[in-house]
C-alpha cells in the first residue's frame, strides 16, 4: 500500500471566491503513483471550505447567491459579537461545506464527471494564502 501526501498554496481575495484546483489535484494524483485508491484533498482553515461543482460563471454565480441566503454576510453571529472581525457567516458557511473532499482514484485519476471539477471556496472576509493537501492511499 502507498501513501503519499503533497500541498500547495492558494491566494484568494476571499469574498466567497470559487476557486478551481482541479488540475493540480489530478496532477497530484498522478505523481503519487498509487491506481486504485482513494484521495483527500483538505484546506486548513476555518473560513474556507473544498468541494466539487461545475466550474462555470453562472454556477459560481448561484452558489454565492444561496450561501448568501443560507449564511447572510450581515447576519448577527455570536463569533462577530465576541472576537469582533466580521466573519462569523464565513466560519458559518465553511462549517456547512466542510473542509475536505474524499474521492475515488481509478486508473491513476481521481474518479470524477465529465462536468465536475474540484473547487477551494474561500467565505473570508479578506485575502487570505491557503495551504490546501492532498493526500492519496492505494496501490
Amino acid at each position: 500500500m502507498t501513501v503519499s501526501r503533497a500541498s500547495f498554496q492558494v491566494s484568494s481575495p476571499g469574498e466567497t471566491e470559487v476557486i478551481d484546483i482541479t488540475e493540480r489535484v489530478v496532477a497530484i494524483v498522478a505523481e503519487s503513483g498509487v491506481r486504485e485508491g482513494i484521495g483527500l484533498v483538505a484546506v486548513a482553515g476555518s473560513t474556507a471550505a473544498v468541494t466539487t461543482v461545475e466550474f462555470e460563471p453562472g454556477l459560481k454565480e448561484d452558489l454565492r447567491a444561496a450561501f448568501e441566503r443560507l449564511a447572510p454576510r450581515r447576519g448577527r453571529y455570536g463569533h462577530d459579537a465576541r472576537w469582533g472581525d466580521g466573519n462569523g457567516y464565513a466560519h458559518v458557511r465553511s462549517s456547512l461545506v466542510g473542509t475536505s473532499l474524499a474521492f475515488p482514484v481509478t486508473a491513476g485519476r481521481p474518479a470524477l464527471g465529465t462536468w465536475q471539477q474540484v473547487v477551494l471556496v474561500d467565505f473570508d472576509n479578506k485575502p487570505r494564502r491557503r495551504e490546501v493537501t492532498v493526500t492519496v492511499v492505494g496501490e
